[in-house]
């Protein structure tokens, strides 16, 4: 079953997984019913919490849950999503990232998942029955690196292929701010940039977003949060239609805009 989306999606922080008052928990908790009802072959996960020098992918025969964090409730370390890995979306996603001019993709035959990983998908999934890889971001690179890698893994959504990235639209942790704080104008300004270049197809504007964006320094103090956009922007193709599957904040900083990418068909 060829699939025709892909999606970024905001994950915020690790208390989404415990926490009943962040708003995006109910977008993950309604995902197989209201967003996207196909079940996948296997997904491909891009997170924002994997940097390495050069492309890498996990593979697992059963994906461990790595605790990436720490100062959170004990709740939060008890959680286990456990779900298969992929091995053969592995040798792919290595195939197709190599046929592209890449020429050196790593593997890591230890890592599970992070909280990037498996905090959206034990909603979205808890199953936990669907093999799943993770790729990783190379935060020295730029967006244009990211989207070519997400034009080379296109094919895999003939293959019936989830590609997933994951992160945070708008991810300052350092200027964090009370509970019911007014989000404020600068990370509104870029949140909103962001949804009209995706929305009017700008996707040009959004690789180059440091020169193009309002705030991006503020929004992204380090672009690890936001290259996971790119792959998914990328793997759905240039002509694809992005849109706005789920808007909400927490902390005044941290947004969990989600988008859609679905190629025309």
């Amino acid at each position: 079953m060829a699939l025709m989306e892909t999606f970024y999606l905001s994950h915020g922080a690790p208390t989404l997984a415990i926490d009943e008052t962040v708003p995006a928990r109910k977008f993950f908790q309604s995902w197989q019913q209201s967003v996207f009802k196909e079940k996948p072959s296997s997904i491909l996960v891009i997170s924002a919490h994997w940097e390495t020098a050069h492309p890498t992918v996990n593979v697992v025969d059963r994906n461990d849950t790595i605790y990436d964090f720490y100062g959170f409730p004990k709740p939060l370390y008890q959680i286990k999503y456990t779900p298969p890995g992929a091995p053969k979306l592995v040798r792919r996603v290595r195939e197709l990232l190599m046929a592209s001019g890449i020429d050196h993709v790593d593997e890591d035959k230890k890592r599970g998942l992070d909280h990037g990983a498996w905090v959206p998908l034990m909603f979205m999934y808890p199953e936990a029955d669907i093999p799943v890889c993770q790729l990783s971001v190379q935060s020295d690179r730029d967006g244009t690196h990211h989207y070519n890698m997400g034009k080379a893994l296109a094919p895999l959504r003939e293959e019936g292929v989830l590609i997933l990235g994951s992160g945070s639209a708008v991810h300052n942790l350092g200027s964090r701010l009370p509970y019911g704080s007014p989000v404020p104008s600068w990370a509104l300004e870029f949140d909103d940039w962001l949804k009209d270049a995706l929305i009017e197809g700008r996707y040009e504007d959004v690789n180059h977003y440091e020169s193009k964006a309002p705030h991006p320094k503020m929004a992204h103090p380090w672009p690890d949060h936001f290259y996971p956009l790119h792959v998914a922007m990328g793997a759905a193709g240039e002509d694809s239609k992005a849109k706005l599957v789920h808007s909400s904040w927490t902390d005044g900083t941290l947004s969990y805009a989600s988008y859609q990418f679905t190629e025309p068909k």
